[in-house]
This record gives C-alpha cells, structure tokens and sequence, in this order.
C-alpha cells in the first residue's frame, strides 16, 4: 500500500528533493497535498505533476493566482496558516513530513500528532521551540517522528538495533560559510558571503544560522528532544567535509558513525522509508575523492550562539523559544541588509535577557513567548 505523503513546504530545498524520492519511488508514494508560503508557480507546477488533491499557499496575496494556475484542475486550493492544519489533519494523509522555516512549523507538527500522522521532521524550530510539549504528545498518541536532518537521521541510523546505553552524541559541523574567516571581520560580513555555504545547497535562513552557528545549537536541542539524552553528553566537533554526519559513542568506548556525500536524499529517504532503505544505484562514495577526514573543536568565542543554546536547554521552558524568535527576525533584517552578522547573535542575547519565561509552557505560552521575542529583537536591532 502507498504512503499518502502531505509536504509542508513543497517548494523549499528539502521538499523539492522529498518530491525527488517520490518521483524515484512511484510504487511506494502518493502525494496528497502540497504547500508553500508564497512561490505559487512552483507550486502549481508540483501539484499538476504529483496529481495532489490539494495545496495550500500561505501568502494570502498568491492565493489568486495559484487558484487561476489549477483552474482546469481538480486540485482544491487553500490559503492562510489555519489550512496548514487543517490538511494534516486528513484522512486521507498517512505522513507528513514537515519542511517548513522557523517557528510556523509548531502548530502543524502539533495537529498532525494529534491526528495519529507519522512525522517526518526537516523543521527543527519544532522541537528547538516546543520539544517537551511535541516528544510528551507523540509518546501518548504512539506517533513517530523521524528526523530528516542529515545529523539527527546519523545519530538515529547509529542506535538503530542498540540496546546499550549512549555514553555520547557527537554532533558535526561544516563551520559553514565562514569558518576560514577571523572573527574580527565577522561585522563587516555582507549576506551574499554569508550564504556562500562550501558544502550545502540550503535555503537563505538555515545557510545563515550555519553561519552564526545557531543552526548547531538547535541541532543540539533537537537532538536532546529527539534521543532522550542530556545536554552534557552531546557534544559538537567541527568537520569540514561534511563527510561524517554524526556518531555516537556507547559506553564501551565503541563510535559508530554515518558517513556519506553532502546530500539531504539519503536521509530524506530513510525517514519515508524506515526501517527499509531506498535503492539509489547512481549514490556511490568514493574514499579516494576524499583522503582527509578532519575535525576540530568549536571556537567559543567566534561562535557564542552555541553556548547560548546550550543555555537555553538546560533553562528549558521558553528559554529557546525566544532564542529562536529573536533569531528569525535577526536573520531576516541582516539578509535584507538592515543589520550586521554579528548583530544576529547580540539581538538573541537582548531578547533573553529582556523576555519573560515560563517553566511549563502551553501552545499558547509558546505563541506569547515568541511574539515577545521578536519585537524584543526589532527594539534592538531598531527595526
């Protein structure tokens, strides 16, 4: 029987290469409903080739012009955050692999829980924001969330068959796009540098918070979320070649590590399809195109953001809910130039400082946390 697979952010990187499998995999997979947050061409052309039942377009002002793309169509076309939940919430949806930026991600992973769906999760701001809350809620509907992120689909393949207990999760790290750079010359950084990622093709945002490193304190709260283990045993190393995607080492003293070419496919992959893997002939590595395997430590001082999320976890509560709020307004006033790099990771020092904190937040703790946040990052950064 196929999988009724509905795409949250359809058009992003993750979801066109999600799309990728389903196309490889025709026997296996069905789409049901597809969504983007304003590229409507793009998503009137994924909807017509998968033959979906229906898409959402968030951007309330495409909502016209995608209508009229399907109009000789029988896709049903919706608009707004509400539909998000709404679609997930379908009978006729068996997966939801949610591939969504930044906080809109929540409320959808949420309702889908709550309807029973099988999660496949590339939006880490879920569990970085709502981790107790989300990991509480699929622990009693006895739903799955498979991590699609390359780190967390390496730590998840590495336990696979264990029993024994986990000494430690070592999480790596490309160092991004600056990570040659001194940090003295981290203010005067431009966007177009800063997204000059060596390794990864990713979208704007996360590109960025591979920059700033936020992106591999995140890591490290969704990894305490997603495998149960506390924030003094999971550490980060940097690793240039983007080749080991993470390891884990057992109380044995034995590593195991997930090695692989820098493509987000094979873990994509192996969350729509675990406990089997996909056949992909063409996916072949090559040890003698890649002689050096290498590693380093973290430069804590170039890169505060990781010691912050590392605060933020061990506060719990809203903590990193406002560190991810300040940063999403922070990433999005320097890629629009109205901000310097180092001001990302100052402006998400200001908001926790100046936020209130709750220790056992709601959804709607969550919601108030991260409006605060945010206008608390545009009073710094005088948006």
């Amino acid at each position: 029987m196929k999988q009724r697979l509905s795409i949250l952010g359809s058009t992003g990187s993750i979801g066109v290469q999600t799309l990728d499998i389903v196309r490889e995999n025709p026997d296996m997979f069905e789409i049901t409903s597809l969504t983007a947050r304003s590229n409507w061409q793009l998503l009137a052309r994924q909807a017509i080739e998968f033959d979906a039942a229906c898409v959402v377009i968030t951007d309330t002002t495409k909502y016209d012009a995608l209508k009229g793309a399907l109009a000789s169509y029988p896709i049903k076309v919706f608009t707004g955050e509400e539909s998000l939940r709404q679609i997930v919430c379908s009978q006729e949806v068996d997966v939801v692999v949610n591939a969504l930026v930044g906080y809109a991600g929540l409320v959808p992973t949420v309702a889908a829980i709550k309807a029973g769906k099988k999660i496949a999760l590339a939006n880490k701001e879920t569990l970085v924001v709502g981790g107790d809350l989300v990991m509480r809620l699929a622990s009693q509907r006895h739903v799955p969330v498979l991590p699609i992120d390359s780190e967390h689909s390496a730590i998840f393949q590495c336990l696979a068959g264990e029993h024994s207990p986990v000494r430690r999760l070592i999480i790596t790290c490309s160092g991004g796009a600056l990570r040659d750079m001194p940090a003295e010359e981290l203010p005067a950084v431009t966007p177009e540098r800063a997204l000059q990622h060596p390794q990864w093709r990713m979208g704007a945002k996360i590109t960025i918070d591979s920059a700033t490193l936020v992106n591999k304190g995140f890591e490290v709260i969704e990894a305490h979320w997603l495998f149960g283990v506390e924030p003094d045993r999971i550490s980060v190393l940097i690793h240039p070649q983007s080749i080991v995607h993470s390891m884990v080492e057992f109380d044995d003293g034995a590593i195991k590590a997930q090695l692989g070419t820098p493509d987000m496919h094979m873990p994509i992959s192996y969350a729509l399809m675990f406990p089997h893997r996909a056949s992909r002939p063409k996916e072949a590595f090559d040890f003698m195109q890649h002689p050096e395997l290498t590693f380093s430590a973290v430069d804590r001082k170039k890169y505060p953001a990781l010691d912050i999320a590392y605060d933020c976890l061990r506060r719990g509560g809203t903590a990193a809910c406002t560190m991810n709020g300040a940063n999403e307004v922070a990433v999005a006033a320097f890629l629009d130039g109205r901000c310097r790099f180092t001001d990302i990771t100052s402006a998400i020092e200001y908001a926790l400082q100046k936020a209130g904190f709750t220790a056992a937040p709601s959804l709607e703790d969550y919601a108030a946390a991260n409006t605060e946040s945010r206008a608390l990052a545009a009073e710094y950064l005088r948006l």
